[in-house]
């Protein structure tokens, strides 16, 4: 025996994804997947997201002010890293200026100094160019800006 997939008629859908709005910030990209993994066609698609848009359950500009200011402030990622994730979902350039703004920039570079000073005592490299070099690559990876992290790291080991 196949199972098969559930269907749902339009008010069903929307009921749905005002929920999974509801719970947690989404962008329309995110949306429209979900909507489309349930199984509706193009049609109902434009209709639900007109309608979640209409009730202010699907707004990215509050989407991209909230995953900036997630990202940086527990994952810890700089402006590079959120820029890039929020292109990748689709965001426009003004929504990703808007998310941006959220970050404080006095608390942007406090953060900076002491995610590159945490992992710095981490690395146990003996040889000091390695030792950067892990240290530059982390520090790029994570999303902050090559001056900076140039900058720091070379502070950093100078000592």
């Amino acid at each position: 025996m196949e199972a098969t997939a559930k269907t749902y008629t339009v008010q069903e859908a929307k009921e749905r994804l005002e929920a999974y709005c509801a719970y947690q910030e989404r962008c329309h990209r995110e949306v429209i997947a979900k909507l489309r993994a349930m199984g509706m066609i193009p049609l109902a698609i434009d209709d639900i997201v007109v309608h979640l848009i209409q009730n202010d359950f699907l707004n990215e500009e509050r989407f991209a002010k909230s995953f900036a200011r997630g990202k940086f402030r527990i994952k810890k990622w700089g402006r590079v890293r959120i820029e890039r994730e929020l292109k990748t979902r689709g965001l426009s350039d003004y929504n990703i200026e808007v998310g941006l703004e959220e970050i404080d920039e006095e608390e942007y570079i406090d953060t900076f100094e002491i995610v590159a000073e945490k992992k710095q005592a981490t690395i146990k490299e003996k040889n000091p160019y390695k030792a950067k070099a892990k240290l530059t690559n982390y520090l790029l990876y994570r999303g902050w800006e090559p001056d900076l992290v140039y900058e720091k790291v070379e502070e950093l080991y100078e000592k």
